[in-house]
């Protein structure tokens, strides 16, 4: 049984390396590479394993790329279910500079996906969903899907009682049309999304201010944990495993944010595509439950 299934309808095969400098028109040597398979939903579930809960990913996956993610997904022992597909999976470069310790994040395009392959990706979800507690969308959408898409999903989680979580950006989150300058503007907008029946709870990830958590009653925001960066790749996508795996435990809302938080923290540490350890997490998330949230 799967607590948690995840989709993810634009995977890559993250690389992640290290070079002394980086410049222009120059051969640059690199570091022995790391590679991990990516893709918001997938990284979730890789979180949500390494965390100790149960989690399912589907995704679909073509060509040498999308090979790799499979291979690795077995030896991290995270289930899944790959939907075969024509083109090639796409890849994701992240470079440290050694130097001056900044990341070059270079993100290439995947294989448009055809209307036939969104269906069997919908349809193995469908058969994952009856034992699952809570479906997980995330990740953009690739070439050929549209922008609705995700409303599909959402009818789906309807049908058949599941909690349903997104978290994903571009087209789809920008029909509010909204500008977002100021504080008061995160909190109207989060608001105005379950106000328009889009969304019982919106968490609006703010980096190192935290994060936003609203409800239909009341919003509060709860503090960031300071620490030093390695590398940012994975980040959102832990808070994101840490939060839906909290819940799933029953933890209080505030708590299960709390717990994404240290989850997203702790992904900040690890060299290049490395998503959170547990240990890190617990340890973060006992700190961080000494304090208390400020009233939004």
């Amino acid at each position: 049984m799967a607590q948690i299934v995840t989709l993810t309808m634009n995977p890559a095969l993250d690389i992640a390396t290290a070079t002394e400098h980086v410049r222009a028109e120059h051969k640059l040597r690199c570091e022995a590479p790391r590679y991990d398979p990516g893709g918001g939903g997938i990284n979730v579930a890789r979180a949500v394993h390494a965390l100790g809960g149960d989690a399912r990913a589907i995704f679909p996956a073509g060509g040498a790329a999308g090979e790799m993610i499979r291979h690795l997904l077995q030896q991290e022992d995270v289930a899944y279910e790959a939907i075969a597909v024509s083109g090639f999976t796409r890849e994701s470069l992240a470079v440290d500079e050694r130097r001056t310790g900044k990341q070059y994040r270079f993100l290439l395009p995947g294989p448009a996906i055809s209307q036939q392959d969104q269906e069997r990706c919908l349809a193995a979800l469908s058969r994952a969903a009856p034992e699952a507690d809570y479906i997980v969308a995330s990740g953009s959408l690739p070439l050929g899907v549209p922008d609705a898409f995700y409303a599909r999903v959402t009818e789906l989680a309807q049908r058949r009682g599941k909690r349903f979580v997104l978290d994903t950006s571009g087209a789809a989150l920008k029909q509010s049309g909204r500008g977002i300058r100021n504080e008061r503007d995160e909190e109207e907008a989060a608001r105005e999304l379950i106000a328009e029946g889009r969304s019982e709870i919106v968490v609006v990830s703010l980096g190192a201010r935290g994060a936003l958590v609203a409800t239909g009653g009341e919003s509060a925001r709860l503090p960031a944990i300071a620490t030093q960066a390695k590398s940012t790749v994975g980040a959102g996508d832990s808070l994101l495993a840490g939060i839906v795996l909290g819940l799933c435990r029953g933890l209080a809302l505030r708590d299960a944010v709390r717990f994404g938080i240290a989850a997203g923290t702790a992904a900040l540490l690890g060299p290049g595509t490395q998503l959170c350890r547990r240990d890190d997490v617990e340890r973060m998330y006992d700190e961080l439950s000494q304090t208390r949230p400020s009233a939004a």
